[in-house]
Protein backbone atom coordinates (compact mmCIF):
# COMPACT_ATOMS: atom_id res chain seq x y z
CA UNK A 1 0.00 0.00 0.00
CA UNK A 2 1.29 3.54 -0.72
CA UNK A 3 2.52 5.89 2.13
CA UNK A 4 0.08 8.23 3.63
CA UNK A 5 2.32 11.02 1.66
CA UNK A 6 1.55 9.31 -1.73
CA UNK A 7 -1.91 8.81 -1.22
CA UNK A 8 -2.31 12.72 -0.18
CA UNK A 9 -1.12 14.02 -3.24
CA UNK A 10 -3.23 14.41 -5.76
CA UNK A 11 -6.02 15.12 -3.53
CA UNK A 12 -5.67 18.82 -3.24
CA UNK A 13 -5.53 18.82 -7.64
CA UNK A 14 -8.90 16.57 -7.59
CA UNK A 15 -10.51 18.57 -5.22
CA UNK A 16 -9.56 21.97 -7.00
CA UNK A 17 -10.94 20.06 -10.14
CA UNK A 18 -13.77 19.43 -8.74
CA UNK A 19 -14.75 22.74 -6.56
CA UNK A 20 -14.21 24.42 -10.22
CA UNK A 21 -16.45 21.71 -11.90
CA UNK A 22 -19.25 22.42 -8.85
CA UNK A 23 -19.42 26.36 -9.23
CA UNK A 24 -19.98 25.76 -12.65
CA UNK A 25 -22.20 23.34 -12.48
CA UNK A 26 -24.22 24.52 -9.69
CA UNK A 27 -24.83 27.75 -11.62
CA UNK A 28 -27.04 25.25 -14.09
CA UNK A 29 -28.54 23.26 -11.31
CA UNK A 30 -29.71 26.61 -9.90
CA UNK A 31 -31.45 27.47 -13.38
CA UNK A 32 -33.90 24.59 -12.89
CA UNK A 33 -34.15 25.13 -9.14
CA UNK A 34 -35.72 28.54 -9.88
CA UNK A 35 -37.41 27.83 -13.36
CA UNK A 36 -38.10 24.09 -13.22
CA UNK A 37 -41.19 24.49 -15.82
CA UNK A 38 -39.49 26.70 -18.24
CA UNK A 39 -36.25 24.65 -18.33
CA UNK A 40 -38.15 21.19 -18.75
CA UNK A 41 -40.90 22.98 -21.04
CA UNK A 42 -37.26 24.77 -23.52
CA UNK A 43 -35.93 21.02 -23.06
CA UNK A 44 -39.16 19.72 -24.72
CA UNK A 45 -39.06 21.59 -27.44
CA UNK A 46 -35.56 21.32 -28.39
CA UNK A 47 -35.79 17.21 -28.43
CA UNK A 48 -38.56 17.74 -31.23
CA UNK A 49 -36.85 20.26 -33.18
CA UNK A 50 -33.82 17.96 -33.10
CA UNK A 51 -35.70 14.76 -34.50
CA UNK A 52 -38.35 16.49 -36.13
CA UNK A 53 -36.71 15.02 -39.95
CA UNK A 54 -37.21 11.03 -37.89
CA UNK A 55 -39.64 8.50 -39.17
CA UNK A 56 -41.43 9.15 -35.88
CA UNK A 57 -40.38 12.81 -36.18
CA UNK A 58 -42.91 13.04 -39.72
CA UNK A 59 -45.42 10.39 -38.78
CA UNK A 60 -46.71 12.66 -36.05
CA UNK A 61 -45.41 16.26 -37.65
CA UNK A 62 -42.90 17.59 -34.81
CA UNK A 63 -42.38 20.59 -36.57
CA UNK A 64 -45.70 21.78 -36.53
CA UNK A 65 -46.08 21.29 -32.61
CA UNK A 66 -46.18 24.62 -30.64
CA UNK A 67 -47.42 23.98 -27.16
CA UNK A 68 -47.32 21.33 -24.23
CA UNK A 69 -50.46 20.87 -25.45
CA UNK A 70 -50.43 19.79 -29.04
CA UNK A 71 -47.87 17.60 -28.17
CA UNK A 72 -50.10 15.96 -25.08
CA UNK A 73 -52.81 15.39 -27.83
CA UNK A 74 -50.88 14.77 -31.02
CA UNK A 75 -48.22 11.60 -29.33
CA UNK A 76 -49.39 8.19 -27.60
CA UNK A 77 -48.45 7.11 -24.49
CA UNK A 78 -45.95 4.03 -25.21
CA UNK A 79 -44.91 0.62 -23.61
CA UNK A 80 -41.62 -1.20 -24.59
CA UNK A 81 -44.16 -3.68 -26.17
CA UNK A 82 -45.39 -0.66 -28.62
CA UNK A 83 -42.12 0.76 -29.62
CA UNK A 84 -40.40 -2.64 -29.78
CA UNK A 85 -40.60 -3.33 -33.56
CA UNK A 86 -39.05 0.59 -34.01
CA UNK A 87 -36.25 -0.66 -31.60
CA UNK A 88 -35.71 -4.38 -33.60
CA UNK A 89 -34.99 -2.05 -36.60
CA UNK A 90 -32.73 0.15 -35.04
CA UNK A 91 -30.84 -2.92 -33.54
CA UNK A 92 -30.39 -4.30 -37.46
CA UNK A 93 -28.31 -0.84 -37.85
CA UNK A 94 -31.17 1.15 -39.36
CA UNK A 95 -31.11 4.96 -38.72
CA UNK A 96 -33.57 7.52 -38.24
CA UNK A 97 -36.20 5.64 -36.72
CA UNK A 98 -36.49 7.59 -33.79
CA UNK A 99 -33.49 9.37 -33.00
CA UNK A 100 -31.19 11.41 -35.92
CA UNK A 101 -27.97 10.14 -34.81
CA UNK A 102 -27.34 6.55 -35.31
CA UNK A 103 -27.75 4.59 -32.13
CA UNK A 104 -24.98 2.27 -31.35
CA UNK A 105 -25.86 1.00 -27.74
CA UNK A 106 -28.50 -1.09 -26.95
CA UNK A 107 -28.67 -1.15 -22.84
CA UNK A 108 -30.16 -5.12 -22.16
CA UNK A 109 -32.60 -4.66 -19.08
CA UNK A 110 -34.08 -8.04 -17.69
CA UNK A 111 -37.93 -7.67 -18.23
CA UNK A 112 -39.28 -8.80 -14.34
CA UNK A 113 -42.59 -8.60 -15.80
CA UNK A 114 -41.74 -10.86 -18.77
CA UNK A 115 -39.24 -13.39 -19.25
CA UNK A 116 -38.09 -11.22 -22.31
CA UNK A 117 -35.21 -9.09 -22.25
CA UNK A 118 -35.70 -5.65 -23.26
CA UNK A 119 -33.52 -3.64 -25.47
CA UNK A 120 -33.46 0.26 -24.35
CA UNK A 121 -31.21 2.62 -26.95
CA UNK A 122 -28.60 4.57 -25.50
CA UNK A 123 -27.78 7.41 -27.90
CA UNK A 124 -24.20 9.48 -27.36
CA UNK A 125 -26.24 12.69 -25.99
CA UNK A 126 -28.03 10.18 -23.67
CA UNK A 127 -24.78 8.46 -22.40
CA UNK A 128 -22.31 12.02 -22.24
CA UNK A 129 -25.34 14.80 -21.06
CA UNK A 130 -27.10 12.33 -18.83
CA UNK A 131 -25.64 8.60 -17.37
CA UNK A 132 -22.20 10.40 -17.23
CA UNK A 133 -23.26 13.86 -16.22
CA UNK A 134 -25.14 12.53 -13.17
CA UNK A 135 -22.12 10.47 -12.05
CA UNK A 136 -20.34 13.88 -12.16
CA UNK A 137 -23.08 15.66 -10.16
CA UNK A 138 -22.81 12.88 -7.91
CA UNK A 139 -19.65 13.49 -6.79
CA UNK A 140 -20.29 17.25 -6.65
CA UNK A 141 -23.49 17.32 -4.77
CA UNK A 142 -21.19 14.80 -2.17
CA UNK A 143 -18.19 16.79 -1.77
CA UNK A 144 -20.35 19.72 -1.86
CA UNK A 145 -21.91 18.53 1.46
CA UNK A 146 -18.54 17.24 2.86
CA UNK A 147 -15.90 19.40 2.41
CA UNK A 148 -13.70 17.31 4.11
CA UNK A 149 -13.92 14.32 2.01
CA UNK A 150 -11.10 12.13 1.23
CA UNK A 151 -13.27 10.41 -1.53
CA UNK A 152 -10.32 10.89 -3.82
CA UNK A 153 -7.62 8.94 -1.82
CA UNK A 154 -8.32 5.93 -2.42
CA UNK A 155 -10.86 3.64 -4.85
CA UNK A 156 -14.15 2.90 -5.52
CA UNK A 157 -15.89 -0.34 -4.91
CA UNK A 158 -18.14 -0.74 -7.88
CA UNK A 159 -20.51 -3.61 -8.10
CA UNK A 160 -21.79 -3.59 -11.87
CA UNK A 161 -23.95 -6.56 -13.91
CA UNK A 162 -21.62 -8.48 -16.37
CA UNK A 163 -19.46 -7.02 -18.39
CA UNK A 164 -19.50 -8.88 -21.97
CA UNK A 165 -20.41 -6.87 -24.85
CA UNK A 166 -22.48 -8.19 -27.66
CA UNK A 167 -22.01 -6.92 -30.89
CA UNK A 168 -24.39 -7.58 -33.84
CA UNK A 169 -24.67 -5.77 -37.47
CA UNK A 170 -22.59 -2.86 -36.15
CA UNK A 171 -24.59 -2.17 -32.72
CA UNK A 172 -23.59 -3.20 -29.47
CA UNK A 173 -25.69 -4.53 -26.62
CA UNK A 174 -25.27 -5.96 -22.70
CA UNK A 175 -25.75 -4.60 -19.48
CA UNK A 176 -26.04 -1.02 -18.83
CA UNK A 177 -23.03 -1.27 -16.40
CA UNK A 178 -21.07 -2.73 -19.08
CA UNK A 179 -21.82 0.04 -21.93
CA UNK A 180 -20.73 2.89 -19.31
CA UNK A 181 -17.67 0.83 -18.38
CA UNK A 182 -17.06 0.31 -22.07
CA UNK A 183 -16.74 3.95 -22.81
CA UNK A 184 -15.72 5.43 -18.98
CA UNK A 185 -12.90 8.09 -19.21
CA UNK A 186 -9.31 7.09 -18.16
CA UNK A 187 -9.56 8.26 -15.13
CA UNK A 188 -12.77 6.96 -14.02
CA UNK A 189 -10.99 3.15 -14.77
CA UNK A 190 -8.33 4.09 -12.44
CA UNK A 191 -10.10 5.39 -9.89
CA UNK A 192 -12.22 2.18 -9.54
CA UNK A 193 -12.43 -1.70 -8.25
CA UNK A 194 -12.51 -4.51 -9.53
CA UNK A 195 -10.47 -4.33 -12.34
CA UNK A 196 -12.44 -3.87 -16.20
CA UNK A 197 -10.59 -7.60 -16.26
CA UNK A 198 -12.53 -9.29 -13.03
CA UNK A 199 -15.61 -6.74 -14.16
CA UNK A 200 -15.23 -9.09 -17.94
CA UNK A 201 -16.06 -12.35 -15.74
CA UNK A 202 -19.38 -13.63 -16.56
CA UNK A 203 -20.10 -16.12 -14.22
CA UNK A 204 -21.38 -14.58 -11.49
CA UNK A 205 -20.06 -16.93 -8.68
CA UNK A 206 -16.22 -17.00 -9.40
CA UNK A 207 -16.20 -13.33 -10.15
CA UNK A 208 -18.09 -12.79 -6.74
CA UNK A 209 -14.44 -14.50 -5.46
CA UNK A 210 -12.02 -12.67 -7.46
CA UNK A 211 -13.71 -9.80 -6.89
CA UNK A 212 -13.20 -10.17 -3.20
CA UNK A 213 -9.69 -11.34 -3.47
CA UNK A 214 -8.92 -8.27 -5.28
CA UNK A 215 -10.56 -5.79 -3.22
CA UNK A 216 -9.44 -6.51 -0.29
CA UNK A 217 -5.60 -5.13 -1.17
CA UNK A 218 -7.53 -2.01 -2.25
CA UNK A 219 -7.52 1.17 -0.11
CA UNK A 220 -11.45 1.30 -0.95
CA UNK A 221 -12.66 4.98 0.06
CA UNK A 222 -16.81 4.47 -1.66
CA UNK A 223 -19.09 1.49 -2.33
CA UNK A 224 -21.42 1.80 -5.39
CA UNK A 225 -23.82 -0.64 -6.54
CA UNK A 226 -27.58 -2.64 -6.25
CA UNK A 227 -28.01 -3.33 -2.07
CA UNK A 228 -28.96 -6.36 -2.22
CA UNK A 229 -25.94 -7.92 -4.66
CA UNK A 230 -23.52 -5.39 -2.47
CA UNK A 231 -24.60 -7.10 0.79
CA UNK A 232 -23.78 -10.58 -0.98
CA UNK A 233 -20.25 -9.36 -2.08
CA UNK A 234 -19.49 -7.53 1.64
CA UNK A 235 -20.60 -10.61 3.78
CA UNK A 236 -17.87 -12.39 1.71
CA UNK A 237 -15.16 -10.00 2.23
CA UNK A 238 -16.00 -10.70 6.01
CA UNK A 239 -15.99 -14.14 5.85
CA UNK A 240 -12.83 -13.79 3.66
CA UNK A 241 -10.98 -12.21 6.59
CA UNK A 242 -12.44 -13.10 9.75
CA UNK A 243 -13.09 -9.23 10.38
CA UNK A 244 -16.49 -8.37 12.05
CA UNK A 245 -16.99 -5.25 10.27
CA UNK A 246 -15.98 -3.73 7.22
CA UNK A 247 -13.64 -0.74 8.71
CA UNK A 248 -11.36 -3.12 9.60
CA UNK A 249 -10.46 -4.11 6.35
CA UNK A 250 -11.41 -0.22 4.39
CA UNK A 251 -10.49 2.24 7.34
CA UNK A 252 -11.26 5.42 5.16
CA UNK A 253 -14.80 3.87 3.50
CA UNK A 254 -17.24 7.24 4.00
CA UNK A 255 -19.97 6.51 1.39
CA UNK A 256 -21.63 4.05 -0.28
CA UNK A 257 -23.55 5.12 -3.33
CA UNK A 258 -26.66 2.86 -3.91
CA UNK A 259 -29.67 2.36 -6.35
CA UNK A 260 -31.80 -0.29 -8.19
CA UNK A 261 -33.76 -1.70 -5.26
CA UNK A 262 -35.45 0.02 -2.22
CA UNK A 263 -32.92 0.78 0.66
CA UNK A 264 -35.50 -0.19 3.19
CA UNK A 265 -35.09 -3.98 4.06
CA UNK A 266 -31.45 -3.58 4.29
CA UNK A 267 -30.31 -0.66 6.33
CA UNK A 268 -30.14 -2.29 9.32
CA UNK A 269 -27.62 -4.80 7.61
CA UNK A 270 -25.35 -2.35 6.37
CA UNK A 271 -25.38 -0.12 9.72
CA UNK A 272 -24.67 -3.68 11.43
CA UNK A 273 -21.52 -4.03 9.36
CA UNK A 274 -20.62 -0.31 8.87
CA UNK A 275 -20.95 0.64 12.63
CA UNK A 276 -19.39 4.17 12.11
CA UNK A 277 -22.34 7.26 12.77
CA UNK A 278 -21.49 9.01 10.03
CA UNK A 279 -20.78 6.80 7.52
CA UNK A 280 -22.87 8.06 4.59
CA UNK A 281 -25.61 6.64 2.48
CA UNK A 282 -26.26 8.05 -0.93
CA UNK A 283 -29.79 6.98 -3.21
CA UNK A 284 -29.66 7.29 -6.98
CA UNK A 285 -32.60 6.86 -9.53
CA UNK A 286 -31.97 5.58 -12.79
CA UNK A 287 -32.11 2.59 -15.11
CA UNK A 288 -31.46 1.69 -18.40
CA UNK A 289 -33.30 4.55 -20.01
CA UNK A 290 -32.16 6.92 -18.25
CA UNK A 291 -30.61 8.97 -15.12
CA UNK A 292 -33.31 10.59 -13.31
CA UNK A 293 -32.88 11.92 -9.35
CA UNK A 294 -29.65 11.98 -7.14
CA UNK A 295 -29.90 12.33 -3.55
CA UNK A 296 -28.69 16.08 -2.66
CA UNK A 297 -28.56 16.07 1.20
CA UNK A 298 -26.65 14.16 3.74
CA UNK A 299 -28.99 11.82 6.42
CA UNK A 300 -32.01 12.83 3.98
CA UNK A 301 -33.42 10.04 1.20
CA UNK A 302 -35.21 12.71 -0.93
CA UNK A 303 -34.04 12.77 -4.50
CA UNK A 304 -33.71 15.96 -5.95
CA UNK A 305 -35.06 15.23 -10.17
CA UNK A 306 -32.78 16.18 -12.25
CA UNK A 307 -34.27 18.51 -14.73
CA UNK A 308 -31.77 19.22 -17.47
CA UNK A 309 -30.47 16.06 -18.37
CA UNK A 310 -32.40 15.56 -21.94
CA UNK A 311 -35.22 13.73 -20.41
CA UNK A 312 -38.38 15.64 -20.21
CA UNK A 313 -41.09 14.21 -17.65
CA UNK A 314 -44.86 13.52 -17.79
CA UNK A 315 -47.16 12.01 -14.87
CA UNK A 316 -49.92 9.89 -14.65
CA UNK A 317 -52.12 10.03 -11.15
CA UNK A 318 -51.99 6.33 -10.01
CA UNK A 319 -55.85 6.69 -8.98
CA UNK A 320 -57.06 6.98 -12.59
CA UNK A 321 -53.42 4.38 -14.12
CA UNK A 322 -54.66 2.29 -16.82
CA UNK A 323 -58.61 3.41 -16.86
CA UNK A 324 -60.53 5.67 -19.31
CA UNK A 325 -60.51 8.48 -17.64
CA UNK A 326 -56.35 8.65 -17.49
CA UNK A 327 -54.90 11.78 -17.72
CA UNK A 328 -51.14 12.92 -18.08
CA UNK A 329 -50.20 15.57 -16.37
CA UNK A 330 -46.38 18.08 -17.04
CA UNK A 331 -44.32 18.65 -13.87
CA UNK A 332 -46.03 22.31 -13.66
CA UNK A 333 -49.11 20.16 -12.32
CA UNK A 334 -48.07 17.96 -10.18
CA UNK A 335 -48.95 17.71 -6.54
CA UNK A 336 -47.42 16.91 -2.96
CA UNK A 337 -47.61 13.38 -1.80
CA UNK A 338 -49.91 11.79 -5.15
CA UNK A 339 -49.03 8.68 -6.23
CA UNK A 340 -47.88 8.68 -10.16
CA UNK A 341 -46.49 6.43 -12.48
CA UNK A 342 -43.55 8.02 -14.23
CA UNK A 343 -43.40 9.09 -18.57
CA UNK A 344 -40.22 10.15 -20.27
CA UNK A 345 -39.30 11.52 -23.67
CA UNK A 346 -35.53 11.45 -24.04
CA UNK A 347 -32.56 12.17 -25.55
CA UNK A 348 -32.37 8.65 -26.64
CA UNK A 349 -35.09 8.80 -28.60
CA UNK A 350 -38.03 7.35 -26.50
CA UNK A 351 -41.41 9.17 -27.21
CA UNK A 352 -43.40 9.64 -23.98
CA UNK A 353 -42.39 6.21 -22.71
CA UNK A 354 -43.62 4.40 -19.80
CA UNK A 355 -40.68 3.28 -17.49
CA UNK A 356 -42.74 1.21 -15.38
CA UNK A 357 -41.68 2.80 -11.99
CA UNK A 358 -44.62 5.29 -9.80
CA UNK A 359 -42.97 7.78 -7.50
CA UNK A 360 -44.36 10.85 -5.11
CA UNK A 361 -43.43 14.23 -4.92
CA UNK A 362 -42.04 15.17 -1.18
CA UNK A 363 -41.39 19.01 -1.89
CA UNK A 364 -42.28 20.86 -4.58
CA UNK A 365 -39.68 23.56 -4.33
CA UNK A 366 -37.16 21.81 -5.29
CA UNK A 367 -38.93 18.76 -7.25
CA UNK A 368 -37.45 16.26 -5.06
CA UNK A 369 -39.25 12.86 -4.53
CA UNK A 370 -39.31 9.36 -3.18
CA UNK A 371 -39.75 6.35 -5.50
CA UNK A 372 -42.49 4.24 -4.63
CA UNK A 373 -43.11 0.73 -6.52
CA UNK A 374 -43.13 -0.15 -10.04
CA UNK A 375 -46.54 0.29 -11.97
CA UNK A 376 -47.33 -3.73 -12.28
CA UNK A 377 -45.25 -4.68 -8.62
CA UNK A 378 -48.44 -4.23 -6.74
CA UNK A 379 -51.35 -6.12 -5.22
CA UNK A 380 -54.86 -4.96 -6.18
CA UNK A 381 -56.58 -8.51 -6.37
CA UNK A 382 -59.36 -7.04 -4.03
CA UNK A 383 -59.31 -3.11 -4.41
CA UNK A 384 -56.38 -2.57 -1.88
CA UNK A 385 -54.04 -1.24 -4.28
CA UNK A 386 -50.86 -2.45 -1.78
CA UNK A 387 -47.51 -0.79 -2.76
CA UNK A 388 -44.08 -1.48 -2.58
CA UNK A 389 -43.97 1.65 -0.14
CA UNK A 390 -46.29 0.09 2.11
CA UNK A 391 -44.91 -3.35 2.03
CA UNK A 392 -41.64 -1.77 3.06
CA UNK A 393 -42.74 0.66 5.63
CA UNK A 394 -44.35 -2.09 7.15
CA UNK A 395 -41.58 -4.85 7.18
CA UNK A 396 -39.22 -1.97 8.19
CA UNK A 397 -41.23 -1.33 11.48
CA UNK A 398 -42.23 -4.57 12.28
CA UNK A 399 -38.76 -5.36 12.06
CA UNK A 400 -37.71 -2.81 14.80
CA UNK A 401 -40.42 -3.98 16.85
CA UNK A 402 -39.26 -7.85 16.64
CA UNK A 403 -35.40 -7.73 15.96
CA UNK A 404 -36.18 -9.41 13.09
CA UNK A 405 -33.64 -9.32 10.10
CA UNK A 406 -35.20 -9.87 6.33
CA UNK A 407 -33.12 -10.97 3.22
CA UNK A 408 -35.38 -10.82 0.73
CA UNK A 409 -39.37 -11.25 0.45
CA UNK A 410 -42.32 -11.69 -1.83
CA UNK A 411 -45.68 -11.41 -1.94
CA UNK A 412 -49.13 -12.44 -4.11
CA UNK A 413 -52.63 -12.76 -3.12
CA UNK A 414 -54.66 -15.96 -2.52
CA UNK A 415 -57.76 -15.63 -4.64
CA UNK A 416 -60.95 -16.23 -3.51
CA UNK A 417 -62.06 -19.96 -3.41
CA UNK A 418 -66.33 -20.53 -3.08
CA UNK A 419 -67.25 -18.93 0.11
CA UNK A 420 -63.48 -18.54 1.22
CA UNK A 421 -61.85 -15.05 1.30
CA UNK A 422 -59.04 -13.58 -0.49
CA UNK A 423 -55.85 -13.09 1.56
CA UNK A 424 -52.48 -11.96 0.55
CA UNK A 425 -49.50 -14.43 0.85
CA UNK A 426 -45.85 -13.64 1.70
CA UNK A 427 -42.83 -15.76 1.70
CA UNK A 428 -39.93 -14.34 3.78
CA UNK A 429 -36.25 -14.76 4.38
CA UNK A 430 -34.84 -13.99 7.48
CA UNK A 431 -31.44 -13.37 8.57
CA UNK A 432 -32.53 -13.29 11.93
CA UNK A 433 -36.08 -14.64 12.33
CA UNK A 434 -38.35 -13.11 14.67
CA UNK A 435 -38.78 -15.48 18.44
CA UNK A 436 -42.51 -15.42 18.09
CA UNK A 437 -43.98 -15.57 14.50
CA UNK A 438 -47.76 -15.02 15.06
CA UNK A 439 -46.63 -12.01 17.14
CA UNK A 440 -44.71 -10.96 13.69
CA UNK A 441 -47.64 -11.77 11.52
CA UNK A 442 -49.91 -9.79 13.93
CA UNK A 443 -47.97 -6.60 14.15
CA UNK A 444 -47.29 -7.00 10.28
CA UNK A 445 -50.85 -7.14 9.69
CA UNK A 446 -51.61 -3.89 11.59
CA UNK A 447 -48.85 -1.94 10.24
CA UNK A 448 -50.13 -2.31 6.63
CA UNK A 449 -53.47 -1.64 7.83
CA UNK A 450 -52.17 2.00 9.76
CA UNK A 451 -50.64 2.23 6.22
CA UNK A 452 -52.69 1.71 3.57
CA UNK A 453 -56.67 2.77 4.07
CA UNK A 454 -57.73 0.74 1.30
CA UNK A 455 -56.14 -2.45 2.95
CA UNK A 456 -57.35 -1.52 6.74
CA UNK A 457 -61.22 -1.56 4.55
CA UNK A 458 -60.44 -4.66 2.98
CA UNK A 459 -59.67 -6.31 6.03
CA UNK A 460 -62.44 -4.86 8.43
CA UNK A 461 -63.58 -7.80 10.40
CA UNK A 462 -62.67 -10.23 7.91
CA UNK A 463 -64.71 -8.45 5.21
CA UNK A 464 -62.75 -9.40 1.94
CA UNK A 465 -59.58 -10.08 3.28
CA UNK A 466 -58.25 -12.89 5.71
CA UNK A 467 -54.77 -11.96 8.12
CA UNK A 468 -52.29 -12.30 5.68
CA UNK A 469 -49.88 -16.30 5.57
CA UNK A 470 -46.54 -15.59 6.17
CA UNK A 471 -43.86 -18.83 4.88
CA UNK A 472 -40.54 -18.55 6.25
CA UNK A 473 -38.08 -19.45 3.79
CA UNK A 474 -34.92 -21.62 4.27
CA UNK A 475 -31.79 -20.07 4.10
CA UNK A 476 -30.58 -18.88 0.25
CA UNK A 477 -33.75 -19.38 -1.30
CA UNK A 478 -34.30 -16.32 -3.57
CA UNK A 479 -30.59 -16.58 -4.08
CA UNK A 480 -31.47 -20.37 -5.50
CA UNK A 481 -34.12 -19.31 -7.20
CA UNK A 482 -32.55 -16.54 -9.46
CA UNK A 483 -29.79 -19.06 -10.32
CA UNK A 484 -32.26 -21.70 -11.35
CA UNK A 485 -33.86 -18.72 -13.58
CA UNK A 486 -30.34 -17.64 -14.70
CA UNK A 487 -30.49 -13.93 -13.22
CA UNK A 488 -27.85 -13.62 -10.43
CA UNK A 489 -25.81 -10.45 -10.17
CA UNK A 490 -26.26 -7.14 -11.86
CA UNK A 491 -30.13 -5.67 -11.58
CA UNK A 492 -31.64 -8.95 -11.39
CA UNK A 493 -34.15 -9.22 -8.24
CA UNK A 494 -37.02 -11.50 -7.15
CA UNK A 495 -40.66 -9.09 -7.80
CA UNK A 496 -41.71 -7.99 -4.49
CA UNK A 497 -45.25 -7.75 -5.08
CA UNK A 498 -47.49 -9.19 -7.91
CA UNK A 499 -51.12 -9.71 -8.60
CA UNK A 500 -50.23 -13.55 -10.07
CA UNK A 501 -49.34 -16.33 -8.38
CA UNK A 502 -46.51 -16.97 -11.11
CA UNK A 503 -43.38 -16.57 -8.84
CA UNK A 504 -45.14 -17.14 -5.30
CA UNK A 505 -45.38 -20.72 -6.42
CA UNK A 506 -42.21 -21.50 -7.85
CA UNK A 507 -40.77 -20.32 -4.66
CA UNK A 508 -43.10 -22.14 -2.77
CA UNK A 509 -42.02 -25.64 -4.68
CA UNK A 510 -38.54 -24.50 -4.38
CA UNK A 511 -38.70 -23.93 -0.60
CA UNK A 512 -39.71 -27.79 0.40
CA UNK A 513 -37.26 -28.88 -1.54
CA UNK A 514 -34.50 -29.32 0.71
Amino acid sequence: MASKDNQSMPIPIVNSIASWFLKKRFHQIDLFLKYPNEVQNELLFSLLKFAKDTEIGKQYDFSSIKTYKEFNERLPIVSYEDVQPLIERSRQGEQNIFWPRPIKWFAKSSGTTNSKSKFIPVSSESLEDCHYAASKDLLCMYLNNNENALLFTGKSLRLGGSKELYKENGTVFGDLSAILIDNMPFWAEFSSTPSSKVSLMSEWESKMQAIVEETIQENVTSLAGVPSWMLVLLNNVLEKTGKDNLFDIWPNLEVYFHGGVSFNPYIEQYRAILPKKDFKYYEIYNASEGFFAIQDQNYSGDLLLMLDYGIFYEFIPMDTYGTKDQKVIPLSDVELGKNYAVIITTNAGLWRYKIGDTIRFVSLKPHRIKVSGRTKHHINAFGEELIIENAEDALKKVCKRTAAEIVDYTAAPIFMNGKEKGAHEWIIEFKTPPENMSYFEELFDNALKALNSDYEAKRYNNMTLNKPTIHCARTNLFYDWLKVNDKLGGQHKVPRLSNSRDYIEELLQLNRQV
